[in-house]
């Protein structure tokens, strides 16, 4: 049973950073993509980063690219996701996400609950 946790989201200021962590748990993720998606108020869901748990490829979307980084720890479980010189628009719920299918824009089968993350002008 995979279970994906969620924690880290905050207020913060633009310019500000946050890290966002996602634990998970039900077995080991050799073969998986876990991802990033958010969504802001009023607007649809969106992919935000994903990475391959066991080579470590990662995949943005264009709008976050050299401002937000994905990473994993193997060993706890956890990925994470580095928040750099936010803005106002990445306002928004975001969701850890596992693919079994691995990295390459799959399915997404297995989601947490969602951490806010508010930034303010």
């Amino acid at each position: 049973q995979v279970q994906l946790v969620e924690s880290g989201g905050g207020l913060v200021q633009a310019g500000g950073s946050l890290r966002l962590s996602c634990a998970a748990s039900g077995r080991t993720f050799d073969g998986y993509a876990m991802g990033w998606f958010r969504q802001a108020p009023g607007k649809e869901r969106e992919f935000v980063a994903a990475i391959s748990w066991s080579d470590g490829r990662t995949a943005y979307v264009d709008s976050v690219k050299g401002r937000f980084t994905i990473s994993r720890d193997n060993a706890k479980n956890t990925m994470y996701l580095q928040m750099n010189s936010l803005k106002p628009e990445d306002t928004a719920v975001y969701y850890c996400a596992a693919d079994p299918g691995g990295l390459g824009w799959g399915d997404y089968q297995y989601w947490g609950q969602g951490t806010q993350v508010t930034v303010s002008s």
